[in-house]
């Protein structure tokens, strides 16, 4: 089965065929650094990774770039979200964006979100949005007005493709605050012009001023990745306007297909309630990260389709980490087993399981990036694997280290929830904790020889406490966690 992937600008699901054969190019909106990232980036992130992951793991050659929006994201009072948190904070703006650009990838590094190839900043790019401007000018598709540019939309009669809007059904206001100077209320900034206050400013042809928010991915993915790559990236709640605009001010210009493939991922609720600073129910990646396991939280997001919402509570999220425990359990037990494993090639009916494991992992992720579907199908495997290594044995070094390999191959290298040996994830080595456990199991066997029952029992329950379970069996004791 070849990969499919669901088009939202085709309602289809269709055969992904890249521009260059072996090649895949993917543009991502990435975030608007004024604050703290919240769980909704996280779903949105995560999710790409593991499209970005799966890709390189089919062998294609991928360029992924993600921008940052450091300038020009409006509100729809007119203001800059940026210089509004520079105020609030008696800061700089500059200083706003260093700061969240950092903590967003700090947050994003401790979910194990692989970094993008390239991470373009919108101010570290105008003269190429004013380029941009200044092509759609001469074709007529934008126009000056008091200093400021606007795009016509009646200039584009394929504006509203992506997301369904009519052009006539809009009305005044949607998002960016309407202005006597715009001809139409649906034309969009692409230059605006700095009031007499307003820190952030560029000299152009117009005015001093500063570029409009959706300019800056059009012009951005232009440079990087050409007038037309494969697949662009993107939370659902930006269809519109902003990846509305990206696309008539990109084809306007440059005549060509922008993105051929749209992928867009679902939203995330909060028990149930969209997420709202007003409400004071937003929940940050690094709050999260206090109370989960990042790979309970990249469990959890995967067990939803990316395009699919999802309702973020404790309940679920215990269930997801509770799931990666199992998993995890299997593969501790296995690097276990591996270091006293008898040598001798690896069993072939294990291979057999193994093989079949990953012909379903990859019909599932094929569909369209299916990871919950993946998901189960490594979740059955482990039910399988822990009958294998609990009843069965002693096993060579050649069928533990199958399994190894497949657990970091397809858990670690495509959904990345299962970490190598060598980190044991967020928690500490696996080989350190291995080792502590591993003195406590031999203290308890000095005990037991000893018929010291009480320091013997003593250690079981506290370690039990902690989440490690002591099975004595004929071959000695082995552990795994709950």
């Amino acid at each position: 089965m070849t990969l499919k992937i669901y088009n939202v600008l085709t309602r289809t699901k269709e055969e992904f065929k890249p521009l260059q054969p072996g090649k895949a190019n993917i543009y991502v909106c990435g975030p608007t650094v004024y604050d703290y990232s919240h769980i909704g980036h996280a779903k949105t992130y995560v999710g790409f990774d593991v499209v970005v992951r799966y890709l390189r793991y089919l062998g294609y050659d991928v360029l992924y770039v993600q921008n940052i929006t450091d300038v020009g994201h409006m509100l729809d009072t007119g203001e800059d979200r940026i210089l509004k948190k520079a105020r609030q904070l008696s800061a700089g703006p500059m200083q706003i964006v260093e700061t969240y650009m950092r903590e967003y990838f700090a947050d994003m590094d401790a979910l194990g979100v692989q970094r993008p190839d390239i991470s373009p900043r919108a101010s570290g790019h105008v003269p190429e949005q004013i380029e941009m401007v200044q092509t759609l000018i001469a074709k007529g598709n934008a126009y000056e007005s008091e200093g400021s540019v606007y795009f016509d939309v009646t200039s584009f009669p394929e504006y509203g493709k992506l997301s369904g809007r009519v052009l006539e059904e809009q009305e005044e206001g949607s998002r960016e605050a309407v202005r006597s100077e715009k001809r139409h209320p649906a034309d969009f900034a692409l230059w605006k012009k700095a009031d007499p206050e307003h820190i952030l400013r560029w000299p152009s042809p117009w005015s001093d001023g500063f570029p409009g928010w959706h300019v800056e991915c059009s012009a951005m993915a232009n440079k990087y990745l050409g007038t037309t790559f494969d697949i662009h990236g993107g939370g659902i709640d930006n269809i519109f306007p902003h990846n509305e605009c990206e696309i008539a001010q990109s084809e306007a210009a440059h005549g060509e297909t922008f993105a051929r493939y749209w992928m867009l991922t679902g939203s995330l609720t909060l028990d149930g309630v969209k997420m709202s600073k007003s409400l004071g129910n937003t929940l940050t990646i690094k709050d999260a990260l206090a109370r989960w396991r990042p790979e309970a939280i990249r469990t959890f997001i995967l067990s939803s389709h990316y395009g699919s919402p999802i309702d973020f509570s404790d309940e679920a999220i215990e269930a997801a980490y509770k799931g990666w425990q199992r998993m995890w359990g299997a593969v501790t037990l296995a690097r276990q087993q591996l270091r006293t494993a008898v040598p001798g090639a690896a069993n072939p009916d294990v291979i057999a399981l193994l093989d079949k494991a990953k012909a379903q992992f990859i019909e599932k992720m094929n569909d369209d990036f299916n990871a919950p579907a993946a998901l189960g199908v490594l979740q059955e495997l482990t039910r399988q694997v822990n009958i294998l290594l609990n009843e069965q044995g002693p096993h060579t070094n050649g069928t533990l280290t199958a399994v190894d390999n497949l657990y970091r191959e397809l858990g670690g290298g495509v959904l990345g929830i299962i970490p190598d040996e060598a980190d044991g994830g967020s928690s500490g080595s696996a080989e350190r904790e291995d080792g502590l456990v591993q003195i406590l199991i031999k203290l308890r066997a000095q005990a037991r020889a000893n018929r010291d029952w009480a320091t013997s029992d003593a250690i079981r329950n506290q370690l039990k406490d902690l989440g490690v379970v002591l099975e004595d069996r004929a071959d000695g004791t082995i552990w795994k966690t709950e």
